[in-house]
């Protein structure tokens, strides 16, 4: 087993007991899937993928992401984003927010300011300091960027939606909890809370089959 299964395995194990209503999730969605780490030569296109996926459903997401991975030809990098230039990518479907999103963080990767090699060495919050002064890039992608691109175990994204509506649904709130709400009842799961965070966006689906927000879309 590798060192991340291992981790995810021990974190899932620490889950076990501390409440009914997660053990019911767990039970029923089974072991969460969380996947592995991207190694660190595709942490730039992965970021940029997730941008590309925003706010929009599957499918939609899917066509314009790949009509940008051939603009590049195959393989998504700094240079070939810069080289491609704002119209191209809106020619592929991207918004202009979101073109000029991938642009800066092209630039910032091109010229050293963001340095993506080296970014899984620092701790969470570090790496949402780092990500954060891209134009676009809030820290709920930074921490889509850290559960689902670096594999971290303990983020509680407490800014997005399908995870404040799960929580509520599964755990019986007549109105999803806030963002501020949310943050103290993640406190039991310290540890393990990208867990319990994947169970919130399974809950979603459990009420109306609907794909939750975050990266659901893409990891399933």
């Amino acid at each position: 087993m590798s060192r991340q299964r291992a981790e995810l395995a021990a974190a899932q194990a620490s889950l076990v007991g501390i409440d009914p209503v997660l053990d019911a999730l767990v039970e029923r969605h089974g072991p969460c899937r969380l996947p592995s780490p991207v190694p660190a030569a595709r942490r730039f296109e992965d970021l940029v993928e997730s941008i590309a996926y925003q706010q929009l459903h599957g499918s939609a997401a899917r066509a314009i992401w790949q009509r940008v991975v051939e603009r590049c030809g195959g393989a998504v990098t700094p240079d070939l984003l810069l080289a491609a230039g704002h119209d191209a990518l809106r020619a592929c479907g991207l918004s202009g927010a979101k073109a000029r999103s991938m642009l800066d963080l092209a630039q910032r990767s091109a010229d050293g300011r963001l340095q993506l090699a080296r970014i899984g060495r620092l701790d969470d919050e570090a790496v949402v300091t780092a990500l954060t002064p891209a134009w676009g890039v809030g820290r709920w992608t930074a921490q889509m960027f850290l559960m689902f691109t670096l594999g971290r175990l303990d983020v509680w994204p407490t800014g997005d939606y399908g995870v404040r509506a799960g929580f509520g649904r599964a755990w019986g709130h007549a109105v999803a909890p806030s963002d501020r709400e949310l943050g103290p009842l993640g406190d039991r799961f310290r540890g393990a809370r990208s867990l319990v965070a994947w169970y919130c966006w399974r809950a979603t689906e459990d009420r109306d089959g609907a794909q939750s927000a975050g990266r659901s879309a893409r990891t399933g």
